[in-house]
């Protein structure tokens, strides 16, 4: 057998790792691969890729030695301490110019770490999101590799063979020119909007059937028809998938416990808006929201003491209000994504990143979870101005919010006085009516730092200048060094 016989070995089969080692297969690249459970090598040859062209590795060592030059290495384990184990292992087995890919949900910081650390041992690094879930890894996922610039010709006919298309472009592009984390960053930022999208589609079912009272058949076809429109997409599809399927006579969904789990990429975008000063609140909702679901016997007690409002049933136009949610939700939708982008830029700056935010948007177009023909209007955006400061100030988004706010309002204000919890729809309401504001109580806040902690203040004839007033008369002219505390 020849030692340079495979385009790129894949470490990890599991779901994603077998799916993609197929799709590339599919797409005429020889993958050769390896599992830590040697034993699961075996039966993958003997099952799903029987027939195949794929290799089968007993070892790492041989892994390496089936590849062709430079040699390309991609890795489909578990984020944290198992990617920097394998990294270890690979690395006295390569050489100058060979490359190291990390296709799973690392946490950019990790990337960075592992890109600079590579390097200095004279070999690559990519850190790629991968999105899709098993149907995409198998049929066409969304890819956003970053990393060393270096890297990318000689994975981009793979990658972009295997990604999904969207108007007949790869769903997967070069996020970064530069040996960094912005691939699993973007990545983030995706998985943070996907927890934002579900919350939203939750927050609207959950009016649908306690304030409406409609039925899981009637959800489910409103949920067909606003697929056929603006709020076209892939989870408001499942969606209507989901409220329709039964076993035995019963409605699948009502059988299921209410408590919502996650595995960490939600809460570090909102680590990391925290950490960046961008106000991404609606992501920060979708994770709050899963940890309040979590505490389902607590919640259980508390509806038991804490009584919700005492009100009519619903008596208006219920079609006239269905419209209303799908406006509530498109709006709200908007806001999230601009939140997102919001991120990116933000940490764009600190890092110095070239982002290009339309191919950001091409790329999450296909094959991702948060796929949507609203991608392509975001797209569109930044084709038309690259410099966009936010989406809500493209004349095409703010048309479409204009257009949508009184059933906005409505829809927050209902659920409001019904007591029915609509964290991600009020916040994405609240951030509107925030953004738009030109003067916000946040003056207050400022003299009432000075008045406990000499914090200074700025004046809106004078900004940069900083001030401290004397409030109570006792106090001395000292002001805090810092203003920022």
């Amino acid at each position: 057998m020849s030692k340079e016989k495979a385009d790129i070995g894949l470490i990890g089969l599991a779901v994603m790792g077998q799916n993609l080692i197929l799709n590339m297969n599919d797409h005429h690249f020889v993958v050769a691969c390896f599992n830590r459970t040697v034993s699961k090598v075996d039966r993958f040859l003997e099952n799903e890729a029987k027939g195949t062209h794929i290799l089968g590795a007993h070892s790492i060592e041989e892994l390496v030695e089936m590849l062709k030059k430079p040699r390309r290495v991609m890795l489909l384990v578990q984020a944290g301490k198992a990617v920097d184990e394998f990294i270890e292992t690979l690395i006295p087995l390569l050489e100058k110019g060979d490359i190291i890919i990390d296709g799973g949900n690392s946490l950019y910081r990790d990337s960075m770490r592992r890109a600079d650390y590579l390097q200095s041992k004279n070999l690559l690094f990519i850190g790629t999101g991968v999105s899709g879930g098993e149907e995409g890894a198998r049929n066409g996922p969304s890819l956003m590799p970053g990393g060393h610039e270096e890297a990318w010709p000689h994975i981009k006919d793979i990658f972009q063979s295997i990604s999904a298309k969207a108007d007949n472009e790869p769903c997967c592009d070069w996020v970064c020119m530069c040996p960094s984390g912005s691939g699993h960053f973007v990545k983030m930022v995706h998985n943070g909007i996907e927890y934002g999208d579900m919350q939203l589609i939750c927050e609207i079912y959950q009016i649908m059937k306690d304030i409406l009272g409609m039925s899981e058949t009637e959800i489910a076809d409103t949920f067909t028809t606003w697929n056929k429109g603006t709020l076209e997409s892939y989870l408001i599809e499942i969606t209507a998938n989901v409220l329709r399927f039964k076993e035995k006579d019963v409605f699948i969904l009502d059988t299921i416990r209410d408590a919502a789990g996650q595995k960490g990429t939600g809460k570090w975008t909102g680590i990391a808006s925290l950490e960046y000063g961008v106000p991404v609140t609606l992501i920060g909702e979708s994770v709050f929201a899963r940890c309040l679901s979590s505490l389902i016997d607590e919640r259980a007690r508390a509806s038991k003491v804490l009584k919700a409002p005492n009100v009519k049933k619903f008596d208006g136009d219920r079609k006239q209000f269905i419209e209303y949610l799908g406006q509530a939700l498109y709006a709200s939708k908007i806001i999230s994504y601009a939140q997102g982008f919001m991120l990116m830029r933000e940490a764009a700056k600190q890092y110095n990143w070239k982002l290009n935010y339309g191919s950001i948007a091409l790329m999450w177009r296909g094959g991702c979870i948060i796929r949507s023909v609203f991608l392509g209007n975001i797209k569109a955006a930044y084709d038309n101005n690259a410099s966009l400061e936010n989406l809500l100030l493209d004349n095409f988004f703010q048309d479409a919010i204009n257009k949508c706010q009184e059933g906005w309002r409505k829809v927050v204000a209902t659920a409001v006085v019904y007591g029915i919890p609509t964290p991600c729809l009020s916040t994405a309401l609240s951030f509107f009516d925030g953004y738009r504001s030109k003067r916000l109580p946040a003056n207050l806040i400022q003299a009432l730092r000075d008045y406990f902690g000499a914090h200074t203040y700025e004046l809106l004839d004078s900004p940069g200048t900083f001030h401290h007033t004397n409030w109570t008369g006792h106090g001395g002219e000292v002001s805090a060094s810092t203003y920022n505390n």
